[in-house]
């Protein structure tokens, strides 16, 4: 058997152009995602005449009803062929993209335009190239899941210093043109570039799933009505949504954290570099454990190093003990996407997996959105940063042992 590494670079020679598909739409997401838009907070709230709180309101509001959408659309993906419904994505997309370039200042549209986002962008973007690599691998699963999840993190290190540069040279609405035109006329051609033969590919799948279904070799593929009857499901749930509640809450609270720990705005900014950074060795070690071990067994681990960084979060104050909590946040986080896109495929069959991806996705928004509000309500009743993380740090342990039974059971 040839070296791990090698049989990596074999893997990746076979399929160059599916895993850089896979990884290209997580990437291309930046445009929805919430450090993206953040940086366009101040002009907006000034063309719109919005306080802090009515922007956060609208946004928030629009990306609840983006993820009760997304399980309805989402699931088209299981029936749609991949080429139409990316293209389609792409297309609304960059139509959302403009609105936000040409958006006259009256707030119903801007709530429109945030939708359109979150739903293209953070939410759609983000589910093709996940569903994508769970469906059409499967020996080496792990590792084209790993190299889907690390779209996200690399356009979080880079996205948000050339948001600033286009804004301070362009403007925010020449911003906002210049991402439509990046998604109609770089990223739909080259998805659809890479997704060239895909139609053989779809056939040959659907050929072999017949087969083994008929062989009785794998699993059937589970419905969503038949995934939510299943306990596995809430004992590995709390898992895979952990990392993005409490990484949500922390990073919308960041000021506040900041003003407790006696460190710096920059200071916290700069440890976002290392965070993106382990966010990325997260995913790829996460695909090799499994590729070897199976998704499963990773719900028992993934959470370990987010536990620890939240006990060093809840006793130190140094401001060098930063660039130890985000790494280890950062690792838990890419671990978590990689678990994320291969444990419903190994659990629950390809056959329904864009419904259920959709439907994980729909309950992570809405617990991201609790997040801030939960830990604002703390923060403003007296409960401390340090209480706050020691009780994330042994939750993390908590719903990793409640997931032990799943874990323990065979591939």
């Amino acid at each position: 058997m040839p070296p791990r590494p090698v049989a990596t670079l074999r893997f990746i020679a076979a399929h160059p152009r599916l895993l850089a598909f896979g990884f290209l739409m997580p990437f291309a997401s930046a445009f929805g995602q919430t450090f993206f838009i953040g940086l366009f907070g101040e002009p907006l709230r000034a063309a719109f005449d919005l306080s802090n709180a009515r922007f956060g309101l609208l946004y928030s509001l629009a990306t609840v009803c983006s993820a009760a959408l997304l399980v309805w659309v989402g699931r088209l993906i299981d029936r749609v062929d991949l080429r139409v419904y990316t293209a389609a994505t792409a297309l609304a997309y960059a139509g959302a993209c403009l609105l936000m370039a040409v958006i006259p200042p009256w707030q119903p549209l801007l709530f429109v335009a945030f939708f359109g986002l979150r739903i293209t962008g953070q939410g759609l973007m983000s589910h093709i190239g996940l569903t994508s690599m769970g469906r059409y691998f499967t020996e080496r699963r792990g590792t084209a899941v790993s190299a889907a999840s690390m779209g996200n993190p690399v356009s979080e290190a880079l996205f948000p210093s050339v948001g600033v540069a286009l804004i301070a040279g362009l403007g925010w609405r020449g911003t906002w043109l210049a991402a439509a035109g990046a998604v109609a006329l770089v990223v739909l051609p080259l998805a659809l570039w890479l997704l060239r033969g895909h139609g053989a590919r779809e056939r040959a799948r659907r050929v072999q799933q017949a087969a083994d279904a008929a062989d009785g070799t794998v699993d059937r593929s589970w419905r969503v009505g038949q995934v939510l009857r299943d306990l596995r499901f809430y004992l590995m749930l709390p898992v895979c949504l952990f990392a993005p509640f409490t990484v949500t809450g922390l990073f919308f609270h960041q000021a506040a954290l900041v003003a407790a720990k006696g460190w710096t705005l920059p200071l916290f900014a700069n440890a976002f570099i290392a965070f993106a950074g382990a966010a990325i060795t997260g995913a790829l070690i996460s695909g090799v454990l499994v590729d070897r071990l199976g998704a499963r067994r990773l719900l028992l681990g993934v959470l370990g190093p987010a536990a620890l960084g939240l006990a060093v979060l809840a006793s130190a104050t140094a401001p060098w003990t930063v660039f130890l909590v985000m790494p280890a946040l950062g690792v838990t986080a890419g671990g978590t996407l990689t678990l994320q896109g291969a444990l419903w495929a190994e659990v629950y069959g390809t056959g329904h997996l864009g419904a259920v991806r959709s439907l994980v996705y729909a309950v992570m928004v809405v617990a991201t959105a609790a997040s801030p509000a939960l830990f604002g309500a703390l923060l403003d009743g007296g409960v401390t940063f340090a209480a706050i993380a020691a009780t994330c740090a042994g939750a993390a342990v908590l719903v990793s042992a409640v997931a032990g039974p799943v874990a323990a059971r065979p591939r």
